[in-house]
């Protein structure tokens, strides 16, 4: 049986101790147990082709802040992201701001297409350049998100609020959210079971 390639195997390892320290938000426990128990089954590789964009000139100081706190998780996708394809929305949306088409990338680790190839679990990151907004969107899995820098969030009619670096948060099945940077670049790992 064909392994997970240990610099996969080692990010994902890492992100489910830093999901499962410190306080915890129940509900995002099921969506985190529900991903990780799907994950223990490798898939084999996906069809994905590395490359970066502009906005990832911005990743660099993202884990800089990172490190600080989550020194090992920020390590290992250090060590994952040259594997990985950068890809940012078609298009823009009256909620976004106007320098979100060139300030911002997204990276599917695990799911279609990613470097992990499979459906039925999403392992993904958004990277944010300085004072970005992202446009509200919303989807039918439920998501669980780790913010690695600093950055504000909003979902349903909530206020926004900044989890601060290592905050987690869930968002329910189809609920609006959204979320934005600050002075700094933001950094974000998100996971969804899609079955």
């Amino acid at each position: 049986m064909e392994k997970r390639p240990a610099i996969l195997q080692d990010f994902l390892d890492q992100l489910f101790d830093a999901l499962m320290r410190g306080p915890g938000v129940p509900e995002a426990g099921r969506c985190i147990d529900r991903v990780f128990t799907a994950l223990a089954d490798y898939r084999g590789p996906g069809q994905n082709t590395p490359g970066r964009l502009p906005a990832c000139t911005h990743l660099a100081p993202a884990l800089d802040n990172a490190r600080a706190t989550h020194k090992a998780l920020a390590e290992s996708f250090a060590a994952l992201e040259p594997h990985l394809t950068w890809t940012k929305r078609a298009q823009s949306h009256p909620t976004a701001n106007a320098n979100f088409l060139d300030g911002h990338a997204n990276a599917l680790i695990v799911g279609p297409g990613a470097y992990e190839g499979r459906d039925d679990v999403w392992v993904g990151v958004s990277l944010l350049a300085p004072h970005v907004r992202y446009p509200d969107h919303n989807h039918p899995p439920e998501e669980t998100y780790i913010a690695l820098s600093e950055g504000t969030f909003q979902h349903g009619e909530e206020d926004w609020y900044e989890p601060g670096i290592g905050g987690k948060f869930y968002n329910t099945p189809n609920i609006r959210h959204a979320m934005a940077s600050g002075d700094k670049p933001f950094f974000a790992i998100w996971c969804l079971p899609v079955d």
